[in-house]
């Protein structure tokens, strides 16, 4: 199943950045960029740099300098996110150019791409409750807390990549169809952003 796929790959990449932990890692990605291996591991990887930039970010006594320079780092992070989840749609998109949707076909309230992204941010929250989960120097109550949450975690993934699969087969046999909307971002855009047309005017 395409999703077996996806928690594999997100699985690989998330391990791979905590052999070294260090946001500063250039990514190592071992799937042909023509594959779409190679956009799930591009995908999660932004995913983990930035979930590990949100938590330095938090650090109550970083210096203003460098959380302002964070922050900008987590905007292109964002915009390169929304991008990748636009080509893993491309994806899609290709795969079943041929289908012809039924008369009745219902579109979905996501496309299968952002569903996808939510797949890859839940693989992010499962490693990261599992190591609280067995953190040795944790309180034996915190411990079983985070058990109990990583279990509700573990069993949400399973159920978003059950309606993943069935969202495929459908669109596969014609019962919905696809239609992306490209992102409009505003802020990173110097014709929209007010903040930055008017500053250049």
């Amino acid at each position: 199943m395409f999703t077996q796929l996806c928690n594999q790959i997100f699985n690989q990449s998330i391990l791979d950045y905590h052999q070294y932990n260090d946001v500063h890692q250039a990514i190592s990605n071992p799937y042909d960029k023509s594959s779409i291996e190679h956009l799930l591991y591009l995908k999660n990887w932004i995913d983990t740099v930035q979930w590990h930039l949100e938590d330095i970010i938090r650090n109550p006594n970083i210096d203003p300098v460098e959380a302002l320079g964070i922050k900008r780092w987590i905007d292109k992070s964002n915009q390169e996110r929304t991008d990748v989840v636009e080509y893993i749609d491309s994806y899609f998109l290709e795969k079943y150019k041929t289908v012809t949707p039924a008369a009745d076909a219902a579109i979905n309230t996501e496309s299968p791409a952002w569903a996808i992204d939510r797949l890859s941010i839940l693989a992010l929250k499962i490693y990261h409750m599992q190591e609280e989960a067995t953190r040795a120097d944790a309180t034996p109550e915190h411990r079983e807390a985070c058990q109990r949450k990583l279990d509700i975690l573990l069993e949400q993934r399973s159920d978003l990549g059950t309606a993943i699969e069935a969202l495929l087969t459908d669109i596969a046999a014609g019962k919905k169809y696809m239609k992306v909307y490209k992102q409009m971002k505003m802020y990173n855009d110097p014709s929209l952003n007010p903040v930055l047309y008017k500053g250049a005017q």
